[in-house]
């Protein structure tokens, strides 16, 4: 086994600052090669304790960020307008990416397309509600009114 210290997060191992034990080839040929870890001793540790207490600030603030956006979009749905067939179905579909587009149209927060959790494309009118996750622990659902035009 090898003790390292992490520089960045790592899928299934850590996260940045935190003191893993990893096997050693593991950690010989993947983790510090690729400037993902170094090696800890006592010193490194004292990094380690800061390179956490950095990360726990960032997350504090992305996390604020995250609820005021979440306030703002809570209250006040997104108007999509989209061509219409027969039957209330649309002709193609309403995507993440148009979410996204929209949302930045109308209320001027920008939102990435892969923080929508959207299963499927939105193929009819009407009002429907897609998650949105923009934190780990920040998760709310906007009213997506898509109207026929």
């Amino acid at each position: 086994m090898m003790r390292l210290i992490l520089r960045a997060d790592v899928t299934g191992v850590g996260n940045k600052g935190d003191v893993v034990d990893v096997a050693t080839g593991y950690g010989r040929n993947f983790l510090l090669p690729r400037g993902l870890a170094f090696v800890a001793s006592a010193g490194a540790e004292a990094q380690a304790e800061g390179m956490r207490r950095s990360r726990d600030i960032k997350d504090a603030a992305a996390r604020s960020a995250a609820e005021d956006v979440a306030k703002t979009l809570v209250s006040s749905p997104v108007k999509i307008t989209a061509r219409v067939g027969a039957d209330d179905k649309l002709f193609g579909s309403v995507t993440a990416a148009d979410i996204a587009e929209a949302v930045n149209a109308q209320t001027g927060l920008e939102i990435d397309r892969r923080q929508l959790q959207l299963s499927d494309p939105i193929r009819t009118i009407g009002t429907h509600l897609v998650p949105l996750k923009l934190h780990a622990n920040v998760e709310f659902p906007v009213t997506v009114e898509v109207v026929g035009g």
